[in-house]
């Protein structure tokens, strides 16, 4: 029989997805009104213990408010990660300020290590304000993005930032379901515990609405604030009066109705990401040249995607890997170029960027969706072992 195709990450629909989409279809209820917009906000937020939760039309809108409601203006600097997807640092140039990138550490999330000696040895802090020595100018906030479901060490990031009177932003776009076992944390979120949190629904995510986004707080002011820039900044909504520049950013109940259907399996979800990914750490384990990165120790994560790590024992380098599994019918995909190296960020400040350029040239994505089977798995594997074996 011919082998199937194995897809890097895809969508797993096989809950109430059809009857909620079906009962906004049959309501007429399919704009951004509409009771399953409320209910999806109310189920997030409850999910994750938070105060509340708005629901906006992407990840990177939700970044680009919590930017917004973060006091972030044109000017100001934010440090931002440069091992990440470029929708978490895009944002920061909408409002208008300025990204200083940091390097990763070994969970592939920002360095709190290097973070805290930029602050120490390239700022002064005077009057409340870290000022950039380089740039002279304000350092406001910190973008942490919990980089394929693993928690960046929010203990350390938290600290810096009350040092340094910084907000901190949690880009969880990828880590819906990851959080602390043990530990000052024990219990806590992944997008709850800095000032704001945004998740994405995305189609390759944990779960899906298609598109879409949530912005979680535990500060009813942001919250509130959120939700007036998300609809426009209404502020009288039976006669259109407009207190300041707002956006149309709010999700449609169709994707809301998806995404409760998925909520009521997200836990399915992650128990069969984390079996899957057992599995392949067993399975890799004796294939020279390759590991897995690990998920950090005291948490829980929602094992998004799974990062195999190349290393120059390994007959093929990255590469070459990708190449050989997609000739076998496996998708792939490298990690991100770095931000910094990119044509809008080339001349932007990035700070002693090491560990990154490292992961950048050895780490493969390999298949992780929550529908994905032993069979295929042990299929992957075979694949992986054969040019050491061969």
């Amino acid at each position: 029989m011919e082998q199937k195709f194995i897809p890097l990450s895809v969508p797993n629909l096989k809950g109430n997805e059809l009857d909620y989409v079906t009962q906004a279809v049959q309501s007429e209820w399919v704009s951004t009104g509409g009771p399953f917009v409320t209910k999806f906000e109310e189920c997030v937020a409850a999910y994750v213990q938070a105060e509340g939760a708005v629901s906006c039309q992407s990840g990177t809108a939700g970044l680009h408010i919590a930017l917004e409601v973060c006091g972030v203006k044109r000017e100001d600097e934010v440090l931002v990660p440069s091992l990440t997807f470029i929708a978490a640092v895009n944002p920061v140039r909408y409002v208008g300020a300025h990204p200083v990138f940091m390097d990763c550490d070994d969970s592939l999330t920002i360095s709190p290590d290097k973070l805290e000696v930029f602050c120490e040895q390239q700022c002064s802090f005077i009057d409340g304000k870290l000022l950039n020595n380089f740039s002279n100018r304000e350092v406001k906030a910190i973008i942490v993005v919990h980089v394929f479901g693993n928690m960046t060490d929010m203990v350390k990031i938290v600290k810096v930032a009350s040092k340094y009177n910084l907000k901190v932003i949690e880009d969880a776009t990828e880590a819906l379901g990851t959080h602390y076992t043990s530990g000052f944390y024990s219990g806590r979120y992944a997008g709850t515990i800095g000032d704001i949190g945004v998740y994405s629904f995305n189609g390759n995510k944990i779960i899906t609405t298609g598109g879409g986004g949530m912005i979680v707080s535990n500060d009813k002011k942001l919250l509130r604030r959120s939700k007036h820039l998300t609809t426009q900044a209404k502020s009288d909504e039976l006669y259109y009066t407009h207190d300041e520049v707002g956006y149309n950013y709010r999700m449609t109940n169709l994707q809301a109705a998806l995404g409760i259907a998925q909520m009521e399996q997200l836990e399915q979800f992650i128990e069969t990401k984390k079996r899957n990914f057992e599995l392949y750490q067993e399975l890799v384990y004796n294939i020279e040249g390759l590991h897995l990165i690990e998920y950090r120790e005291g948490t829980r994560a929602n094992y998004w995607f799974y990062a195999l790590y190349v290393d120059e024992t390994y007959p093929l380098n990255r590469d070459g890997l990708m190449k050989f599994l997609a000739e076998n019918k496996v998708q792939t995909r490298p990690i991100w170029g770095l931000i910094n190296n990119q044509r809008p960020y080339i001349n932007d400040q990035a700070y002693r960027i090491e560990r990154a350029v490292d992961y950048l040239e050895h780490i493969v994505n390999i298949p992780c969706s929550s529908n994905l089977n032993e069979t295929d798995i042990k299929y992957v594997c075979e694949l992986l072992s054969y040019p050491v074996n061969k």
